[in-house]
């Protein structure tokens, strides 16, 4: 632990308050904070341990999606006795969404802590979610599980976790729309094309057909991007048809 701090303690004097930084994000004093400096290092400085292994908040991150997942499916598993295991997975997949965790990341302004040697507007919105993960690996490692679960709770099932509002949230209108077509045996197919334009940045465009019927038409900066805008508009097109209950 001290060759990891002697790496990461020549910070910059931008970042001399952070220690008290973290302490008011996580609302307790960090045992030992060279876990959430890793924890705001990203790759691209190539900082490494003694033994030669790479220090980025990336080990960080899959520790906390792990614990995120499993508070989470504790809190619902006590919340919810009558869920079977397929409706708790769902439910789940809501709260931990990257969507959300994104959010979480940016309510927190978790990029201003960020040490990189790209430009933070060059980031997708996936490092906000990326960071609050690592983030949570962090507190697990300095603090354990129950410091751990108590941030879970604070910052994410307190304020956003409510049972009635999940069950009626759509984390993906592909997945819903597939699942009642399969259900009504309705054919359907995504024609995918790249449709750049007079875009700088290459784009995707989609047709989405149902029983060869062309429903909805979208495009994005990605494939899955384009099919989902597709997906929720044919969704809302035929929203009286789909029962969207378990």
């Amino acid at each position: 632990m001290n060759v990891i701090r002697n790496i990461l303690g020549s910070r910059s004097e931008k970042s001399g308050n952070f220690f008290s930084e973290v302490q008011k994000i996580i609302g307790f004093k960090p045992k030992s904070i060279a876990h959430y400096q890793i924890a705001f290092t990203h790759r691209s400085l190539n900082k490494k341990d003694k033994d030669g292994n790479p220090i980025s908040y990336e080990r960080l991150e899959f520790l906390g999606d792990a614990m995120l997942s499993a508070v989470i499916a504790a809190h619902l598993f006590n919340e919810v006795p009558q869920g079977d295991e397929g409706y708790l997975t769902k439910m789940r997949s809501k709260v931990v969404s990257r969507k959300h965790l994104n959010e979480l990341g940016k309510d927190l302004n978790l990029i201003k802590y960020i040490e990189t040697n790209i430009p933070t507007s060059h980031f997708g919105a996936n490092i906000h979610g990326n960071l609050f993960e690592a983030l949570l690996g962090a507190i697990y490692l300095d603090k354990g599980y129950k410091y751990c679960e108590k941030f879970i709770y604070k910052k994410v099932i307190e304020p956003y976790v409510d049972i009635d509002q999940l069950e009626g949230r759509v984390i993906s209108y592909k997945s819903l729309l597939i699942e009642w077509c399969q259900k009504n045996k309705i054919k359907f197919h995504y024609d995918i094309y790249e449709d750049t334009g007079k875009d700088e940045q290459k784009h995707f465009a989609v047709k989405l057909r149902l029983d060869d019927k062309i429903v909805a038409k979208a495009r994005a900066t990605s494939k899955k991007k384009a099919e989902e805008k597709a997906s929720k508009r044919a969704y809302f097109a035929n929203q009286s048809k789909i029962d969207t209950r378990e």
